[in-house]
């Protein structure tokens, strides 16, 4: 039996999907890549903001059209698998089973049951649950922390699918890591819904600070990168260990959403904006070349011309060193989503594209004064056409940030570690030559 696994959505979602290829894998199932060759297509979805539903539906819609070919089997798991069940169930009769998040770690079932497979004919997973098949390159991984939220932001559905905050056990997470490492993972870049509550349940406090110290114990893992979060839970314990180890990059993706008070309180954050700035500085006073990501919302349900401004105004005197921009997405089951005073689509693009040319020439600026300067960077691949190397330093997590281009009088692989010179800046990019040879 041959299996296509199709992964839309966050980085959160693939760690969900390589779970699952693995209990597919190891229960007999054969990886391919063309969607023609498969018996059975896994599509795990995403439903965030609209763009990601859409994108989601219209795959399931493709691989449906599949059912008249080879096809025996589509399964449909993930977020829009949950919130919209019934829904999938009537309109797209070629889906054969319908799979909740939490429910990943049954796939295997689930598709033996689709093709009424006698149990004893495919054998069931032995795999443990921090068992994994690698789709990314391989040098880096996500290791995803925590699983649900319980901070019901009015815009945000997820509390919704994913349910309440819950952490994985520290020991699994240590025993995950040292699996990928063994696999010749160098970069571990952490993701959950929030990931600076991580232990809170499990343990009664904050204990991102304790898992970071022991995943940096590990022999192999030489960066460790921290995505999502939020600045009121940033303590002054967990900036100490990133200033502090090492192994940690002086790297944080911490979403803010707005620089309005008014718009921070009617989306239910907990943070206003002088308590931002502050964070901002103690992590900046801690590690003066930290880099700092965040993002916002536009055209906000309420959000005035006056927000916007005080938006604007946020974002140039904080001057983030990246910062991604989405018009608002009214999701069903928000609260926000009955919002009388919307935003009309027209008013969102353009505050928005305001912000986003603020923002370019902050990270063009940020960018030039990098000439000079010696970096570290993983390398990601190489251009023949072009004769350089792709890479990225601790300043750019993959495919959301920037790229380091660097020229090299000695062939490098994919995954070497290596230090650069920057020679110059190209909008968001960089360029450099290594200046000596990498380390294997």
């Amino acid at each position: 039996m041959k299996l296509l696994f199709v992964s839309l959505g966050c980085d959160k979602n693939l760690v969900d999907s390589e779970h699952a290829i693995a209990l597919l894998s190891d229960a007999g199932f054969e990886s391919v890549d063309d969607e023609n060759e498969a018996d059975v297509i896994v599509v795990n979805t995403c439903c965030f903001i609209l763009d990601a539903k859409q994108e989601s539906i219209d795959t399931v819609l493709e691989m449906a059209r599949l059912k008249d070919n080879k096809l025996k089997a589509l399964i449909v798991c993930g977020c829009l698998a949950k919130r919209y069940r019934k829904e999938i169930q009537k309109e797209i009769p070629e889906v054969d089973a319908v799979i909740d998040p939490e429910g990943i770690g049954d796939i295997v079932k689930a598709v033996k049951d689709v093709l009424k497979i006698n149990g004893n004919d495919v054998p069931s997973p032995k795999r443990k649950s921090h068992d994994r098949i690698i789709t990314t390159p391989g040098h880096y991984e996500y290791l995803k922390i925590a699983e649900g939220c319980d901070k019901n932001c009015t815009y945000c559905i997820i509390p919704k699918i994913r349910g309440s905050y819950r952490s994985y056990p520290m020991e699994d997470l240590v025993k995950e890591a040292e699996d990928l490492a063994q696999k010749g993972v160098k970069e571990l870049i952490l993701v959950a819904q929030e990931t600076t509550l991580y232990g809170v349940d499990l343990y009664g406090r904050k204990s991102l600070p304790e898992l970071l110290c022991k995943l940096s114990d590990i022999d192999g893992i030489q960066w460790i990168r921290l995505l999502y979060a939020y600045p009121e839970e940033i303590t002054d314990e967990l900036i100490e260990i990133m200033s502090t180890n090492k192994k940690i990059c002086h790297y944080i993706d911490m979403p803010i959403q707005s620089g309005s008070d008014d718009i921070l309180k009617r989306m239910g954050r907990r943070t206003r904006a002088d308590e931002i700035k502050s964070v901002v500085s103690k992590l900046r006073s801690s590690m003066s070349d930290i880099c700092i990501r965040t993002t916002l919302i536009s055209g906000f349900p309420g959000e005035t011309q006056a927000d916007h401004e005080e938006t604007y105004r946020f974002v140039n005197e904080t001057e983030f060193d990246r910062l991604g921009i989405f018009t608002y997405s009214a999701e069903e089951g928000t609260p926000a989503y009955d919002f009388n005073d919307r935003v009309d689509e027209e008013t969102a693009k353009a505050r928005r594209d305001e912000l986003y040319e603020l923002q370019q020439a902050i990270a063009f600026e940020k960018a030039g004064e990098m000439t000079g300067k010696v970096l570290r960077v993983i390398v990601d691949g190489y251009l023949p056409e072009d004769g350089v190397y792709v890479a990225r330093s601790y300043k750019d997590a993959p495919d959301i940030d920037g790229l380091v281009f660097v020229l090299s009088d000695t062939e490098l692989i994919t995954g070497d570690m290596i230090d650069v010179l920057i020679t110059g800046a190209k909008d968001y990019d960089l360029e450099g030559e290594a200046v000596h040879e990498s380390s294997q």
